[in-house]
């Protein structure tokens, strides 16, 4: 079965409902109308249960959107799309379409796409272009089984259609965190919440985590890459990749021996993933291309690494108690105050060592972008930000670890703060 084809049978029901459910509907199906039923093409393997002898429909355009184009020569794509995936639209002249940028992360470019009606009404909408060979580290099946669930547990914008290379999602009216907003309190608290929510939906088919089937994914790509550009190829040859696959090895046994919970982890928890309403002080989690069934810990101690920005000023990381705060408001998000002190003490050790594990994930995932994506960043320096902050960190967060599971066995408790460094956890 393909991407699309699960894709199809798991979203289906979600714009379904979404469609019906105003007589002001901008959005009627149009020609390009996929049908598929669900009698023919099983979404049990992928989706659990689905109905019986029911057609699932979604608008879908093959158009793509070149990626590389300046938002006004993507216009004309824009408009041919548009009226492609929605019929009502198809006699309306290109002045009625607008286009702008509103984000460009590493990863996607995200427009702001506003089309004008001939009564006068503006409707807005979200384009979504997947960045070129971003199949190499996104599982867009996994992303695209899990959207449904997510988006009817109330995260992320609504979604309207897909294309070739994207999607048409609802426009959020909201601002984009930056990383300076992470550690202000009341929206840390509010950031704890949502994600102890997000880690409450049941998203059907294998719990297993892929965490370390990922990483080792991205170290077998990485580690046999070759760069056309003499300076690139060099630096890359500075990597041990010996040295990395030992460091694997070692925090992955680490971590197993902590018994993380398991949850569905959104892993890539950055500000430019949540956005914020401030006049009604709504705070939404966006994107989930990244997520998977996962370790709690390590969803949280990538957010925490994400408080440094794509810069990597890991000063800004949270302190002890800026944690403690965040632990609180997630392990009891209606009653914060009553979280037992061995809770936070186990959650602290429990995301010290995920930490670790994050900046090796996304070290490993900056050498295969280094070689596939056109995005002008430097993913290559972006290596060896991530993986020498793990290597300084690293001795501090296994003895941290090792000394929390040595107390655990013999039952006695441990001074968190004894021999660890608070001012870089």
């Amino acid at each position: 079965m393909s991407g699309y084809e699960c894709y199809l049978l798991l979203v289906i029901p979600f714009v379904m409902s979404f469609m019906q459910s105003s007589l002001a509907d901008p959005f009627p199906l149009s020609a390009s109308v996929l049908t598929f039923s669900a009698n023919v093409l099983n979404a049990m393997d992928v989706a659990g249960e689905a109905p019986n002898n029911c057609n699932l429909q979604i608008p879908f355009s093959s158009l793509t959107v070149d990626h590389s184009l300046r938002v006004p020569e993507m216009k004309p794509s824009l408009v041919r799309l548009c009226k492609d995936l929605f019929h009502k639209w198809s006699n309306l002249d290109e002045s009625h379409f607008f286009a702008e940028r509103v984000s460009g992360g590493i990863t996607n470019l995200l427009l702001k796409v506003s089309v004008k009606e001939h009564n006068g009404n503006m409707v807005h909408m979200t384009v979504r272009l997947y960045g070129p060979n971003t199949e190499y580290v996104i599982n867009r099946e996994r992303e695209l089984q899990a959207i449904h669930y997510l988006s009817a547990a109330g995260f992320g914008a609504k979604l309207l259609g897909v294309f070739g290379n994207g999607m048409v999602q609802s426009f959020i009216h909201a601002r984009t965190l930056e990383p300076l907003d992470l550690r202000k309190p009341k929206l840390a608290a509010e950031i704890a919440k949502q994600l102890s929510r997000f880690h409450q939906v049941e998203i059907p088919g294998s719990k297993e985590p892929q965490l370390w089937n990922d990483i080792f994914k991205f170290f077998e790509r990485a580690s046999n890459l070759t760069f056309d550009d003499h300076e690139k190829q060099k630096k890359y040859k500075t990597i041990s990749f010996k040295e990395v696959h030992t460091e694997l090895i070692k925090l992955k046994e680490l971590t197993g021996s902590l018994n993380a919970p398991v949850v569905f982890a959104h892993n890539d928890l950055l500000s430019g993933n949540l956005m914020l309403n401030d006049d009604e002080e709504k705070l939404y989690i966006i994107d989930f291309e990244y997520g998977s069934y996962s370790y709690r810990g390590f969803d949280i101690g990538n957010h925490f690494n994400e408080y440094a920005g794509y810069d990597c000023d890991y000063t800004l990381y949270p302190n002890k108690d800026e944690q403690f705060h965040f632990f609180r408001h997630y392990l009891q998000p209606e009653r914060p105050d009553k979280v037992s002190e061995k809770d936070l003490k186990a959650l602290y050790v429990e995301t010290s060592c995920y930490m670790l594990a994050s900046h090796l994930y996304w070290a490993l995932w900056a050498l295969i972008q280094a070689k596939m994506s056109p995005i002008d960043f430097d993913y290559l320096g972006y290596f060896f930000l991530r993986y020498n902050e793990y290597k300084r960190q690293r001795d501090m967060c296994f003895s941290l670890g090792k000394s929390y599971l040595s107390a655990s066995k013999t039952g006695h408790c441990i001074a968190l703060c004894v021999g660890v460094d608070q001012s870089v956890l």
